[in-house]
């Protein structure tokens, strides 16, 4: 035991600087963690009021002029669909919200090279959280009139909930990280990238300019950074257009934006 304690803190005073890092990363996943739960509660809240609200209406119905049992069951049945599908639409737009905070970092360069975390499916905190988004993915139901199970519903709604703060956690780590996993040569080739796109998104340079551009970035991080083709598409669209309307007479016939090979993935 002396001996496991004396090696412990002979690590401690030698690598005292991760502690640090690691507390940030802890306090985000606490955070992030805390605020996922508190919006399962709310979920959970909002589909107990929904239904306590059905129960009210059966037992109005049975205090008043009751309505046939068929009709009934029937009421009370359209009631549960609908606090159901209200519940889903929730958990569908909350979904959408986080693949669409994800989408900004796969679909633009300028953030893939800033935070190329992001994009890295081989750091943990990334890959945890594409297996979340797998999860929820996979769970999603067709639609929000989907015929489910309260244990389904539930199993969603985790998933959901997982898939946000696995994400909140990746991008805080990203954002923490930058370039710190480069090498010293990999960060310039990274920062001469991020020069040379402000100059294939500038309106101010020549077509041939922004074409060159272009290519000397995807040269830069060939190795570096994996760009889907996706992203390729929309750095491609937005060299293209950079120029803005003139009179014919005006501006020489410009050649259009150079279209690299793909990446192999």
């Amino acid at each position: 035991m002396e001996q496991f304690m004396h090696g412990f803190w002979v690590f401690a005073g030698s690598y005292w600087w991760l502690v640090f890092p690691l507390m940030g990363v802890a306090g985000g996943i606490g955070k992030s963690w805390e605020r996922a739960s508190k919006r399962r509660h709310e979920r959970r809240l909002e589909t107990l009021r929904l239904k306590g609200e059905i129960k009210a209406a059966q037992l109005a119905a049975r205090g008043g002029a009751p309505l046939p049992p068929r009709q009934t069951a029937r009421q009370v049945a359209a009631d549960e669909r609908a606090s159901t599908r209200q519940l889903l639409e929730k958990l569908f737009a909350e979904h959408d919200e986080i693949t669409a905070r994800w989408l900004e970092y796969e679909l633009d360069v300028a953030k893939l090279i800033a935070f190329p975390a992001m994009s890295d499916g081989r750091q943990p905190l990334t890959a945890a959280f594409l297996r979340a988004k797998k999860t929820a993915d996979t769970l999603r139901p067709a639609s929000a009139d989907a015929q489910l199970t309260e244990a389904e519903i539930a199993e969603y709604l985790d998933a959901v909930g997982s898939y946000s703060v696995a994400f909140d956690v990746a991008e805080r780590d990203a954002r923490r990280l930058r370039d710190a996993n480069f090498s010293e040569v990999e960060r310039k080739r990274l920062d001469r990238a991020r020069h040379l796109l402000t100059v294939a998104l500038d309106d101010a340079a020549t077509q041939a300019e922004r074409n060159l551009a272009y290519k000397r970035v995807r040269e830069e991080l060939d190795g570096l950074i994996l760009i889907s083709d996706e992203a390729v598409d929309v750095l491609e669209k937005k060299v293209a257009g950079q120029i803005g309307s003139a009179p014919a007479s005006d501006v020489l016939p410009e050649p259009e934006p150079m279209r690299l090979p793909r990446e192999e993935s």
